[in-house]
């Protein structure tokens, strides 16, 4: 980070310049720094940034390849939840996510052992890949909630660093535990139910166990998705806000509850089909460079 913050300071350095002056040397100050960054792993540049940027809130580019302008942080505590973790510095996110995590703890306040909610890993300060964990988390709009019901809010630093979830899993994610109760399914309908949502991705068994047990309304399980872990957190991927321009949804869920294929899941975990002997192997993923992600970003490193 020392060339580039070397770079950020010539920038701003030549843009004290004035008129058509100060802006060929912004213009010129930014090509620099974009020709000396774009090659970096964006995972690094991003990782290493502590506040958010000065910017109108934005998401550039898609959840798994972008990166957020202008995010907020979940405050640490508030009167119905706690961000853990918080030595990841990972409890940053566009405004509409941070509203969206406050409104559901205040819901899942109102189940009986329910203080409210234990929020995990939502974005960096200025999105981009993270350093270690999530793929996706990119743009703001995604948020981990934990499965485990907070007794009291009061926790201590140390404390949020030293707690674990706990996982609702049995069989390898074909069922349910006793730690599941009606409080997970009703936190996960209403999340489902908001128009802000786009998805849930929960474990194989959560999902088949609420397609058991609604006698309602079914409209919702579209959203929730069955996904390999997410048995200690379930995970909220929220809608690009309308009118944000350069944010790019992720495609709709196929019509329907989604319960079938959810039991499929559940039956190819229980009887896994045989290995696909034509199959490729499969392939280390290239980490991303800042020059894979929305030109934007390279704006969002550089802001402040």
């Amino acid at each position: 980070m020392t060339r580039f913050t070397l770079l950020l300071g010539m920038a701003l350095a030549l843009a004290a310049c004035g008129g058509a002056e100060k802006r060929s040397a912004e213009v010129s100050a930014s090509a620099r720094v974009n020709s000396v960054l774009s090659t970096r792993e964006a995972k690094q540049l991003f990782g290493g940034m502590q506040t958010g940027s000065r910017q109108s809130p934005a998401a550039f580019g898609g959840y798994s390849k972008g990166c957020a302008a202008g995010a907020v942080q979940l405050p640490d505590t508030g009167p119905t939840w706690q961000a853990m973790r918080l030595s990841r510095n990972r409890n940053w996110a566009l405004p509409v996510t941070v509203d969206f995590v406050q409104d559901l703890s205040r819901i899942a306040a109102r189940q009986p052992g329910w203080a409210g909610l234990y929020v995990g890993d939502m974005s960096q300060p200025r999105g981009g890949p993270m350093l270690t964990g999530h793929r996706s988390h990119q743009i703001g709009l995604d948020a981990d909630i934990w499965m485990r019901p907070p007794d009291r809010l009061n926790l201590s630093v140390a404390e949020r660093e030293a707690i674990s979830s706990i996982s609702m899993r049995r069989a390898n994610g074909a069922f349910t535990n006793k730690n599941w109760t009606a409080a997970h399914h009703n936190i996960l309908k209403a999340a489902a139910s908001d128009n802000r949502v786009s998805r849930i991705f929960v474990f194989p068994g959560a999902k088949v166990a609420m397609c058991n047990a609604e006698k309602g309304d079914r409209s919702y399980l579209r959203k929730i998705r069955p996904w390999w872990g997410h048995h200690y957190h379930f995970h909220v991927r929220l809608n690009c806000p309308k009118g944000m321009r350069g944010c790019e949804n992720q495609a709709a869920p196929p019509p329907g509850d989604g319960c079938a294929e959810a039991q499929q899941w559940v039956n190819n975990i229980l009887n896994p089909p045989p290995p696909d002997p034509d199959a490729p192997p499969p392939r280390k993923r290239r980490e991303l460079t800042l020059g894979d992600l929305p030109a934007q970003c390279a704006s969002v490193l550089a802001s402040n």
